[in-house]
């Protein structure tokens, strides 16, 4: 098994190219020892990144991510997420202690804006940086926001990343998103890198895979991380569904792979409206 490699941010922290999702997670108790022990052995695993926010399940995903860290914080860089509509001066830092408490620790490693409001962009970053001034979070950065969103962010300031949807059937981004946040050195944070497994039925993909003996999720999450400055944060429940997406950072497409993909899914010719699940 070859080590999780890294992506660096704008900060020079290192962090796992390949992370732990967690939307969907948290809110059915029959489910959660399950959950505990596939995010427990993702950080075995090396995937030591995880990603939540107090939108999914209305904390319930943070206080499963709190449960799974216990006596293990400083081996996880946690990245959290603030509601557009909790993003004024006071509600982010209302939002972020809300935050910490569920996940039982004084800091969150990074802590993103969850997409664009009504908050003027200005106001969120001051409140950012008041929570970085206060050892609350690590950095800060944002999430569905697409080249105009980026523009429009007060000067100077540098998000650690811009978190979007991005997969084989959603590749929208590769036009111009991904070239301005290279301009940027702002490495993209890659959800639902198998579109929530709805791709995985697709015939190109199950021939890549059998080509390779891996399944069409290793050859999908494969993909996204052929980027070396992009990272997928996909979810597993499951100790099986974990290890299967470790897997993937073993496996190599090859040029033709990636034609074949191609064809399947085309990439984008003109700038596309940034998707959003």
């Amino acid at each position: 098994m070859t080590a999780v490699r890294t992506v660096t941010l704008p900060s020079g922290t290192q962090v796992p190219a390949l992370g732990q999702g967690t939307w969907y997670m948290g809110d059915d108790r029959s489910r959660r020892a399950g959950e505990l022990a596939a995010l427990r052995r993702g950080i075995d695993l090396g995937m030591t990144l995880i990603d939540t926010a107090e939108m999914y399940g209305s904390g319930a995903a943070e206080e499963l991510v709190g449960e799974a860290i216990r006596g293990r914080r400083d081996e996880v860089f946690l990245v959290s997420k603030v509601l557009p509509s909790n993003a004024d001066a006071r509600g982010t830092v209302d939002a972020c202690r809300a935050s910490l408490r569920r996940l039982g620790t004084d800091r969150i490693d990074l802590y993103l804006l969850h997409w664009r409001g009504g908050v003027p962009f200005a106001e969120t970053v001051e409140a950012f940086e008041s929570l970085v001034a206060d050892g609350s979070i690590g950095s800060w950065g944002v999430s569905n926001l697409d080249v105009d969103d980026l523009a429009d962010l007060p000067a100077g300031a540098r998000p650690q990343t811009d978190q979007v949807l991005y997969n084989l059937t959603r590749r929208g981004p590769e036009y111009a998103l991904f070239p301005r946040c290279r301009e940027l050195s702002v490495p993209v944070m890659a959800y639902s890198p198998v579109e929530q497994g709805r791709l995985l039925g697709h015939e190109a993909l199950g021939a890549v895979a059998s080509a390779h003996g891996k399944t069409p999720a290793q050859v999908a999450l494969a993909w996204v991380l052929r980027h070396e400055d992009v990272i997928a944060i996909p979810k597993a429940s499951s100790l099986a569904h974990v290890e299967e997406n470790r897997a993937a950072l073993d496996l190599r497409l090859t040029d033709d792979d990636l034609r074949t993909l191609d064809a399947a899914f085309p990439p984008p010719v003109r700038k596309e409206p940034l998707d959003i699940l």
